[in-house]
């Protein structure tokens, strides 16, 4: 009979340091009661989390942490890691929930070495520790824990080729649960499952074949497995990789059976799986994800150039597994590798065929130089649909989606374009699949679809046309508002209508490029201000303050301070920007008077 472990007692990795094989293991249950309770209570990543509670233990119990150094990748599977490094409260009471963030912060806690939650760089980051602990003289052991899923990603590649090279103490644990956050794609994946079905004996192994020693447990869950792995492994005095399968999920059915389904989840029944949340079947919202899938798969009826394409998140672009299927060839998941999503969709188009690359906003960064060269450059005609671009997106430091808009519009050569709404975006959407000048980016708006069947339709996207939604006096307001950020600014209107003003309100619908024809007919007014779903700072409004520097009329940009947010409340940041109907209202007439 296993003891019972207070949980209460346990402030530090030492605490667990005192504890026999039995309370170990009973403290994996301990561990897995409440951290089951707050995830089906709050949402958070359920699957990596399970998965590696063992894992966890036994590295906090084999080295001496916070002198011995981990650094998780991603860092999205760290919520044990968490309990035992003296943050228990935000796991155990409902009331704390909130205390501690869902990756890796320094600023909670000194057994945290960076905020991660992109993927694929821990091995990276940690031979820089390592290399420093070299030239400091220190013997501290570096230790850098990364998933199957995040090896597909060129960065881990990198950090992986360099730290082989180190001829000191690195050691790097590969926690194998044979699932990215769908299934995995990529060559690597065959030499793991390889390596897993010959209980790591096979001849074809990437690592020895990088220069690591290597070790295999079959077994990831098993503590006294894992503690003998860690133990022979501390204090080695050149690379070695630990190769570790485990269960993602383990220790809820529902969980280790939709393995995809609950990598992340909101609020969710513990028995059933459900969502607590969910809409009663036939009234779910629609979702901008399921127009542009469902789009998709009609299109290749008949279209057999259309390629859509992910980097390891399917479910950013609405492509669950039955979404998949039908897709067949047509659908393409390169794994968590953007640079490798946007190079290859240069190269399709290239070839003759159309790609449409589906990425969240705060991923798309990591592939910077691809849109820059690869796309930009050479003119390639692929598309790019960017979800969760807004600050009505995720609000992680981590995961920010406002950033996206300073680094692609002043890319030259690249058309980004902001939809408002349902319509524009479907029609946007059928204007890019057969463009074949140059490349498009649709920044998909945030928040609910809205529909709106009176907005202005066109049939060509490639050159800047804004659209005068509603025409005021020539020597007024002029209202120029972007993407989510268009019925913001009519409400808006509507509040200067009411006191006498009628504004004119304008749909720029790209943000890459200016209408100038438009521009220069408000050269008389008294103000014109912009709102964007983005930072101000290199953002289309300054582009729009920078056409109108030498004239008399007042430009007022209104959008996101250039900062990283953490967990911010959108609507609190929307007021705390100036950029609410009643804000921008006032801001105008402050411009009249």
């Amino acid at each position: 009979m296993q003891p019972q472990i207070d949980l209460t007692a346990i402030h530090s990795p030492a605490d667990i340091r005192r504890m026999d094989m039995n309370q170990l293991k009973a403290l994996a249950a301990s561990l897995r009661r409440p951290l089951l309770d707050k995830l089906s209570a709050h949402g958070g990543h359920v699957g990596p989390n399970l998965g590696m509670v063992e894992a966890i233990i036994a590295l906090h119990y084999v080295f001496d942490t916070p002198d011995d150094k981990i650094v998780f990748d991603v860092s999205h599977q760290t919520y044990p890691h968490k309990m035992l490094t003296g943050r228990m409260e935000a796991f155990t009471d409902p009331a704390h929930y909130d205390d501690v963030t869902g990756y890796t912060n320094p600023s909670e806690s000194p057994y945290d070495l960076f905020s991660l939650g992109h993927t694929s760089s821990a091995v990276a980051l940690a031979s820089g520790l390592a290399k420093a602990r070299d030239l400091a003289g220190g013997t501290e052991n570096v230790v850098a824990v990364i998933g199957d899923g995040s090896l597909s990603g060129g960065v881990a590649f990198e950090g992986l080729d360099y730290g082989a090279t180190l001829g000191s103490n690195f050691i790097v644990v590969v926690n194998d649960n044979d699932m990215s956050i769908a299934e995995n794609h990529g060559g690597i994946y065959a030499d793991l499952h390889l390596l897993r079905n010959t209980n790591g004996t096979a001849d074809n192994n990437i690592f020895r074949a990088m220069g690591y020693a290597y070790r295999y447990v079959h077994y990831g869950n098993d503590l006294p497995s894992l503690i003998k792995a860690f133990s022979d492994v501390k204090d080695i005095k050149y690379p070695v990789v630990v190769h570790i399968n485990t269960m993602k999920g383990m220790g809820l059915p529902v969980a280790e059976a939709h393995k995809e389904r609950f990598h992340f989840s909101g609020p969710f029944d513990l028995k059933s799986g459900s969502p607590l949340a969910s809409a009663p079947s036939g009234t779910e919202p629609e979702d901008y994800a399921d127009i542009f899938a469902d789009h998709f798969l009609k299109e290749i009826r008949n279209r057999h150039d259309l390629v859509a394409i992910t980097a390891g998140t399917p479910g950013v672009i609405g492509f669950g597994p039955g979404r998949r299927r039908e897709a067949g060839r047509q659908f393409v998941d390169v794994g968590i590798a953007e640079q490798q999503a946007v190079a290859m969709a240069s190269g399709l188009a290239k070839g003759g065929a159309k790609p449409f690359v589906g990425l969240a906003s705060t991923f798309l960064q990591r592939a910077y130089d691809q849109f820059s060269q690869d796309i930009a450059l050479n003119r390639q005609p692929a598309v790019f649909m960017v979800f969760y671009g807004s600050m009505f997106g995720m609000t992680d430091e981590t995961h920010l989606g406002f950033f996206d808009l300073g680094l692609l519009s002043n890319i030259p050569g690249l058309t980004v374009l902001a939809p408002t709404c349902r319509e524009e975006y479907l029609a946007m959407i059928r204007w890019a699949q057969d463009e074949r000048e140059c490349p498009v980016v649709i920044r998909v708006p945030g928040g609910p679809v809205i529909s709106n069947p009176s907005v202005a339709l066109l049939d060509d996207y490639s050159a800047p046309a804004y659209d005068i939604v509603s025409r005021g006096a020539e020597d007024g307001i002029a209202l120029i508002g972007a993407g989510t950020f268009l019925p913001v600014v009519q409400e808006a209107a509507k509040i200067l209508a009411a006191k006498g003003i009628d504004a004119t309100v304008i749909n720029p619908r790209s943000v890459s490029h200016l209408d100038e024809t438009t521009l220069s007919a408000l050269k008389a007014c008294k103000g014109i201000i912009t709102a964007e779903d983005g930072i101000v700072d290199g953002g289309y409004g300054q582009k729009i303050a920078s056409y109108f520097g030498r004239d008399a009329v007042k430009v007022v940009n209104l959008g996101l301070p250039r900062e990283f947010r953490n967990r911010y409340n959108p609507s609190e940041l929307q007021k705390e920007c100036g950029l609410t109907p009643g804000q921008i209202a006032d801001t105008a007439m402050s411009l009249m008077e």
